[in-house]
């Protein structure tokens, strides 16, 4: 089926139904570990001064396409090396259940990348060419994620770099293009939040943990073992809560920090969803917890540390 048949195809489905397929194929519950950060780093932001709000919805809009992008290359790269079927848990399932050519996958990821690079040039015009270097960094890493010779998915270092490049960089990249400067209390703001991005994969190596060990992958939840995998998804999060009493204490931030505080049943909820359970569709809940728990977590913080400023 070439692109053209693939349009007739997808265009015979009912709206509604299309306009699912399309939203599922980004992976929607996973676009907030873009949002969250962009959204810390401008509130961290304000506390040094006045924000640019152009400068906020270009990086918010940037950052979110290179999220999707990056999804596709996983649909894409996933589907040539065999990895998903329509059996699959989870998946956006573009190719492999609706029909969509690989090519087209990739078509598409291509052209939310560039629309990122477009309006990355806008933000180093706005701001520092410096920007170009880190964002284009990150923009190799979302390809590598699951492009390339070895991605970096099929090894143990998919949490870290998802957690460095999507969370940890973002909020500190964020912060730079609205005050020029990149002040501590925003790096040690950003650290839990690189830390519960990484957890979201995590959880999503936890829940493929059967069929990539059959396809010879050595994630984290493969090298550590599931159970292993899940106690350290628990420390983790220990640590994430136990970090907002650190900065509280350290850093100019007030203790309304501690407001995030608020989504610790999401993350207990994430890692007893996990406990127990073999099967990928059985860990979906989980997994839809962990991505909340990032969210709830760094929506109240951001909410904690707006409220310290106006009070």
């Amino acid at each position: 089926m070439d692109i053209h048949e693939q349009s007739q195809s997808t265009n015979s489905l009912p709206s509604k139904r299309g306009w699912k397929i399309w939203w599922e194929l980004i992976r929607p519950h996973t676009l907030t570990a873009s949002f969250v950060p962009v959204l810390l780093g401008t509130v961290l932001a304000l506390l040094e001064g006045e924000i640019n709000l152009f400068l906020f919805a270009a990086m918010l809009l940037a950052s979110l396409f290179i999220q999707a992008a990056t999804n596709l290359f996983n649909e894409y790269y996933d589907f040539v090396r065999g990895l998903d079927t329509k059996e699959s848990v989870g998946i956006g399932g573009g190719i492999v259940r609706y029909g969509m050519t690989p090519k087209l996958i990739m078509n598409l990821a291509l052209s939310m990348y560039f629309i990122a690079l477009l309006l990355g040039i806008y933000i180093c015009i706005m701001s520092s060419w410096w920007i170009a270097v880190v964002g284009l960094v990150c923009m190799a890493v979302g390809y590598l994620y699951t492009g390339g010779p070895i991605p970096i998915s099929s090894t143990p270092f998919g949490e870290l770099f998802s957690g460095l490049f999507m969370g940890f960089l973002i909020i500190l990249i964020t912060f730079f293009i609205q005050t020029g400067f990149v002040s501590q209390t925003a790096i040690l703001t950003a650290i839990p939040i690189g830390v519960l991005v990484g957890l979201i994969n995590l959880g999503n190596n936890l829940r493929d943990h059967d069929g990539d060990k059959a396809n010879g992958r050595k994630t984290l939840p493969i090298v550590l073992g599931p159970k292993n995998a899940i106690i350290f998804l628990g420390i983790m999060y220990g640590f994430s809560y136990l970090w907002l009493i650190y900065i509280a204490a350290s850093t100019s931030l007030t203790p309304w920090v501690l407001l995030a505080c608020l989504s610790i049943p999401k993350a207990i909820q994430a890692v007893n969803g996990f406990i127990g359970k073999t099967t990928p569709i059985s860990m979906m809940p989980a997994m839809k917890a962990a991505a909340q728990t990032n969210t709830f977590y760094g929506l109240l913080l951001a909410i904690g540390i707006f409220m310290g400023y106006v009070l």
